[in-house]
């Protein structure tokens, strides 16, 4: 058993601050006893919605829509929110050091650290941000539950996938959850600016922006009326 007081200062608390630290290991072990390959198969397919080839293969398409479109706003945003949270994440994984569950078994073969879920997070950051580029322009109340439910199943359908392999405790998922979720709130916020200006200038086409969707539908009408 590692003795904490070799680890150094800046993560003791971090690595042993965790009250679902039974849990954690009730949950990872349950499902480690009851792994057959065809659950494993199951749970392989929605992992792979969470992993840095599919995350990696769908940004760059985003990117050269994007850039093909001139959505530069939104090209900033996806940059930032999802390769930047993905980062952060990473560094978080060196600070707190966190094993995971199982690094052997029939159906399992780990490398790198458990806290935060790597899987989890990215999958929070792309669907979420897709999420949010979409609600400003779609005026359905019901359209727009069904893209929120649909972006948030596919997060649990990868976090659920990463503790049920036995790749990270349940701690791990929640956290990275979380973190995407603030990730994604800070970047909203940031980003006002940019949008701003983007609407300020009168050379730049409203259409062109899906996030501002909404902001040229409130337009329009006064504009109807000063013609």
């Amino acid at each position: 058993m590692t003795n904490p007081l070799i680890l150094p200062q800046n993560y003791v608390a971090l690595a042993m601050a965790n009250p679902l630290a039974g849990p954690d290991h009730e949950v990872a072990g349950w499902f480690h006893a009851h792994l057959t390959h065809t659950f494993v198969t199951v749970l392989r397919v929605f992992t792979e919605f969470g992993s840095s080839e599919w995350i990696g293969v769908f940004l760059f398409l985003l990117v050269v829509f994007f850039i093909w479109k001139r959505w530069w706003p939104s090209l900033v945003t996806l940059i930032v929110a999802v390769p930047g949270g993905m980062l952060l994440n990473e560094w978080v994984k060196i600070l707190v050091q966190r094993q995971r569950p199982f690094l052997e078994g029939p159906f399992v073969d780990w490398s790198g650290y458990s806290f935060a879920s790597g899987h989890t997070i990215g999958a929070t950051l792309l669907y979420g941000q897709l999420a949010l580029f979409i609600l400003p322009a779609m005026k359905a109340r019901h359209w727009r539950r069904l893209t929120i439910f649909s972006a948030a199943l596919i997060v649990l359908l990868v976090g659920f996938s990463r503790i049920a392999l036995g790749a990270h405790f349940l701690t791990d998922v929640l956290a990275a959850i979380i973190f995407g979720v603030l990730w994604l709130a800070f970047c909203l916020i940031a980003g006002k600016p940019l949008r701003r200006s983007v609407v300020l200038t009168p050379d730049v086409s409203l259409v062109s922006e899906p996030a501002l969707a909404r902001v040229e539908e409130t337009q329009q009408p006064a504009q109807s009326l000063l013609g």
